[in-house]
């Protein structure tokens, strides 16, 4: 279903972060983490070549706008999974055709989720 994508896991809830990363992995996809900070992710995505992320947004040192935008810029198809009922400031008018989904949600609908976001990824 991944078949190799290198896929980022930003999630501060150890038990989401292990479930999201054993499914991307079910699915044949490269996991890349999980990381649990904005300090952590920031540090790990310089160095790396990613395909798509899964992005908690309020993780224990900040939200993950910082992060999001620099995956963005570089293209990286992006899926925003998330306890919120709402994204930080701007990053809906930013990103409208951002992909957010409200956890809980069936592995299948997070794994097609991710297919579609790599599929029509677009930078920026």
């Amino acid at each position: 279903m991944l078949s190799g994508l290198r896929v980022l896991v930003v999630e501060d809830d150890p038990a989401i972060a292990t479930d999201v990363a054993d499914l991307i992995e079910r699915a044949e996809g490269v996991v890349v983490g999980p990381v649990g900070s904005l300090q952590e992710a920031r540090a790990l995505i310089k160095g790396e070549a990613l395909d798509a992320a899964v992005l908690d947004v309020n993780l224990s040192d900040g939200d993950v706008t910082p992060v999001l935008e620099a995956l963005r810029a570089r293209g990286v198809a992006l899926v925003v999974y998330t306890g919120s009922d709402a994204l930080p400031d701007g990053i809906s008018e930013r990103h409208p055709y951002l992909t957010v989904l409200k956890k809980p949600v069936q592995p299948g609908r997070l794994m097609a989720e991710i297919q579609r976001a790599v599929r029509g990824a677009p930078a920026g």
